[in-house]
């Protein structure tokens, strides 16, 4: 068994019963994961690498799907674990594709127990500039390709008596984002078929979580596309969380069987303003976008 040393954030010594309680946290996670197996879509960068690894570290088979092959090799590679971890090409716009990886995934490791829809993009553009080839575009990766690995897989988890589907998608499916609108929509989205899809499957042992982050410093807005009307709406001050961040939060939820995770989680406190006194955001959001 690995042992962890563990300190507080000035290197202190914490409590021995509170560094017990860390150790048990880490043993229940690896004895909860030894032998599952997860599959995680855009997994070659980011938030989904981050994931990949957090699972495979506690010992589950880890298959990581993009539909770049030669990147998300790559990403297999700084995950390490090379002896329960496969990489496969996978455009989840298509359902051949996510149909094909299912199909690999089941002959090499003989189950699927966790799913993960991480594949997306975003696009900054104004509603009335926005162009809707490249709209389509992302809804089809950001939601209709989720919707269809959901379909590819329910029958896999259902025919196994359970399992778990994780689908990550973004404090901007709580709070609309000005000159993020469509992005927000694909999130919005996400959110309600999640959520749905949870209580539709709760007879069969079917766990659904819907994971959330706000800011998190990764490669998302540089590869984000970018329309005629671009402004960006966030504070000059933050600089996010990282993904390994979202990764911990997203297995935490799933050990814990969480309906959704938002994180980090002070970002709670600007989704509960949204929902009371929603004018008050929008003002402050109309002040950032200048």
């Amino acid at each position: 068994m690995q042992i962890y040393t563990i300190g507080g954030p000035d290197c202190t010594p914490r409590s021995t019963s509170h560094i017990d309680l860390l150790r048990a946290a880490e043993y229940n996670a690896g004895m909860e994961l030894m032998g599952k197996v997860v599959v995680v879509t855009g997994a070659s960068m980011g938030i989904g690498e981050a994931i990949a690894k957090v699972f495979a570290d506690h010992g589950a088979g880890v298959v990581m799907l993009s539909r770049d092959a030669g990147r998300v090799e790559a990403a297999r590679t700084r995950v390490g674990h090379p002896e329960r971890t496969l990489a496969l090409s996978c455009d989840v716009r298509h359902r051949e594709d996510i149909d094909r990886a299912v199909s690999l995934t089941m002959h090499h490791f003989q189950r699927v127990d966790v799913w993960v829809n991480n594949a997306g993009h975003g696009l900054l553009d104004s509603v009335a500039e926005l162009e809707m080839a490249a709209c389509r575009d992302m809804l089809d990766t950001n939601f209709f390709g989720a919707v269809s690995a959901m379909q590819a897989v329910i029958p896999v988890l259902r025919q196994q008596g359970g399992g778990t589907i994780i689908n990550i998608s973004s404090v901007a499916g709580h709070i609309p984002m000005p000159f993020h609108a469509a992005y927000s929509a694909t999130k919005f989205a996400l959110n309600a078929i999640g959520k749905a899809a949870r209580v539709e499957l709760k007879r069969d042992g079917v766990h659904v979580l819907t994971v959330c982050p706000g800011y998190v410093r990764t490669g998302f807005s540089e590869n984000a596309g970018r329309g005629k009307d671009v402004k960006q709406v966030r504070p000059g001050s933050v600089r996010g969380i990282s993904a390994e961040r979202v990764a911990r939060a997203t297995l935490k939820g799933y050990l814990k069987r969480k309906r959704e995770v938002i994180v980090p989680w002070t970002m709670h406190i600007p989704v509960k303003f949204y929902q009371l006194i929603p004018g008050v955001v929008e003002w402050a959001m109309g002040r950032m976008a200048g």
